[in-house]
């Protein structure tokens, strides 16, 4: 079974109101979109749908652990994520998701596919720059950071040797 097809939701049998979906992803589910980047992700997913008579509103949120390789160190962490999405769908003459958070269905569509709005919520929920939180704690003992630091460049000590008495003038004008 695809992992993306528990994420179909047939909305034609529901009543009009608040409906509640829970789902648990795994590997499996990005290797289904061919993301293999992540370690070991953990993922419970709620998708609460309000639906309505002319539209369905649905707020995602995903809490969960993924596991990452620090941009730093290279040391591999769990990085806990929590983030949440708003969608909309209208019915309308053709299909059209132009719109990150607004999805048109054609007339007659009985079911909705939640799983690449999962997938792009999860993603863009990670920070730009992977950091190992021992490292902004201080606490990592890594032989590469060990190496950043001895690579750092130093501070020099201006002498005044490197001092230009032909600049002092210029200094006068401010």
């Amino acid at each position: 079974m695809d992992a993306r097809s528990e994420f179909v939701i047939p909305f034609v049998g529901l009543k009009n109101g608040q409906h509640a979906f829970e789902f648990t992803i795994d590997q499996s589910f990005f290797e289904a979109f061919e993301f293999f980047d992540f370690n070991q992700p953990r993922f419970a997913v709620s998708a609460n749908l309000n639906k309505k008579e002319q539209l369905l509103e649905f707020a995602l949120e995903a809490n969960g652990t993924v596991g990452v390789a620090c941009d730093l160190s290279t040391e591999p962490f769990d990085l806990p994520l929590h983030c949440q999405f708003d969608l909309i769908v209208k019915f309308g003459p053709e299909f059209n998701n132009d719109d990150d958070e607004i999805l048109v269905l054609p007339h007659g569509s009985y079911q909705v596919d939640l799983s690449q709005y999962v997938y792009e919520m999860i993603l863009l929920a990670l920070p730009s720059k992977l950091i190992h939180p021992q490292i902004e704690e201080g606490t990592l003992q890594s032989p590469i950071l060990d190496k950043l630091k001895e690579l750092e460049p130093k501070e020099e000590k201006k002498s005044q040797q490197d001092h230009d008495p032909r600049w002092d003038k210029l200094k006068d004008l401010l």
